[in-house]
């Protein structure tokens, strides 16, 4: 009997599809027919491949209302922010078919005696495996900038949203895509270890937890293979002494609560200097009250389910050891008596080392509120983390904060006085345990190209 992969409505909790599993054969031929493709298309100029990205860019903004409705049917994502992630995506194909091609073209370099060039030739085919909480834009994170370099693409995404990963695949072949180029598997994950030993899969990314990073990239570096790891993290914002508070508790609510709380990104610690400690939780509290949950379709709503109930009573249990060790519960904190996977809006202030809700990532709309003497102690404390992908500061001397987030913040990404998920221009990913490689930006596009030196006598 051929196993199948569920979706299940958060919302509902009644199934909205049932997909067969390949077999061991079927999962060979999608790594086959990206190959195939790959072959052809690794020889298209650099042109050619941009306007096919361009043509995905257009055909997204065209299926955006289907598609939104499908990831919020999937993940319980609030509607207009699954509509806002396909304008991401589209922006991204914008950006890459725009920037690709003078990004990529051959670099001609001084040598002695002769002419030498750099070229960024493609690789083959790399393997995605990727989470469910931005359905279409973790998909085309990494699968757009490899296509525009001239690899074949192949994507294992979470159980949890298997439709909308076919649903990418299909609304890529529209816009002109190779038919094949872009694969999805839909298998289970001792199906993936042998993808990953396929020898015509030639780089792999993840994004996940740091488990299954370190798992995955152990396999690739066992075989050699190149891989970009974005592993989450316990993103810290700093509201310093000088911190304009409206502004702060503004922008720090958006921050947690984004995407149902559900973000790598997500602004999870705010560590507060001692001078503006208790109005910030006042301030904070108070507008976390106000969130009201319900349907994610309604755009009346707020704060949608989680995606699973397992995901839900995880954070819930992370609150509660978070309590048991000394941690002060502010708001929320009760899982409602209804129908769906919902958690409300949660503060926790005196959060202290040894609390789930300091040293750990919660993956939900829980915030945790941290003292800081000053200034200075706040950065260490941001630091402190094990991990390193995003955070922020709010001061009004914004040169400060700039230098501050240059020479102190040891993460990828630091925003100042706002809060961001990902922008095109700028390069995505983390230090420490929160991974190594980047997305987006000219960086972002040379992480899967062969780096070849050309030396003409």
């Amino acid at each position: 009997m051929t196993n199948s992969l569920k979706t299940i409505n958060p919302l509902t909790e009644e199934e909205l599809k049932s997909y067969p599993q390949m077999s061991d054969a079927e999962a060979t031929a999608v790594v086959e027919a990206s190959h195939n493709a790959f072959l052809e298309w690794r020889l298209r100029s650099l042109e050619e491949r941009a306007k096919v990205i361009a043509a995905i860019a257009e055909e997204m903004r065209k299926s955006k209302d289907a598609f939104a409705q499908l990831m919020t049917d999937e993940v319980g994502k609030l509607l207009k922010d699954s509509r806002d992630e396909v304008e991401l995506c589209a922006a991204i194909c914008d950006y890459t078919a725009k920037i690709g091609p003078d990004a990529l073209a051959d670099d001609e370099r001084e040598v002695e005696g002769g002419k030498g060039y750099v070229t960024h030739s493609p690789i083959g085919v790399i393997y995605g495996i990727q989470p469910w909480n931005f359905p279409a834009y973790q998909a085309v994170r990494y699968s757009i900038a490899s296509l525009m370099a001239g690899n074949g693409v192949l994507l294992k995404h979470a159980s949890a949203c298997t439709g909308s990963g076919l649903f990418l695949r299909d609304l890529y072949e529209r816009a002109g895509l190779p038919k094949g180029l872009f694969g999805v598997l839909v298998i289970s994950h001792d199906q993936s270890d042998r993808i990953i030993e396929d020898e015509r899969v030639r780089g792999v990314t993840l994004t996940g937890s740091d488990k299954a990073g370190r798992a995955v990239g152990a396999k690739a570096a066992g075989l050699v293979k190149k891989t970009v790891l974005e592993l989450g993290s316990n993103d810290a914002y700093l509201v310093l002494d000088d911190a304009d508070l409206d502004l702060a508790v503004k922008t720090c609510v958006q921050g947690r609560l984004y995407n149902n709380g559900q973000t790598c990104v997500n602004a999870k610690r705010f560590i507060v200097t001692e001078k503006n400690y208790d109005a910030f939780v006042k301030a904070y509290a108070e507008a976390f009250e106000e969130i009201r949950l319900g349907d994610p379709s309604d755009e009346n709503t707020d704060l949608g389910p989680m995606v699973t109930e397992k995901q839900r009573d995880t954070l819930h249990e992370q609150v509660q050891e978070s309590i048991d060790k000394g941690a002060r519960l502010v708001v929320g904190g009760k899982v409602p008596d209804r129908t769906g996977w919902f958690y409300p809006a949660t503060v926790l202030a005196d959060v202290a080392p040894g609390q789930p809700a300091y040293e750990d990532e919660m993956f939900g709309p829980a915030a945790s509120i941290i003292r800081a003497k000053n200034d200075e102690d706040a950065m260490r404390i941001a630091n402190s983390s094990r991990y390193g992908l995003g955070g922020g500061i709010f001061s009004r001397d914004v040169e400060r904060a700039r230098k501050l987030a240059a020479d102190h913040f040891d993460t990828g990404m630091v925003f100042i006085n706002t809060f961001d998920v990902a922008y095109p221009t700028l390069p995505f990913g983390g230090v420490k345990t929160s991974g190594y490689g980047r997305e987006h930006g000219p960086e972002g596009l040379k992480e899967f190209v062969n780096i070849k030196s050309i030396r003409i006598g």
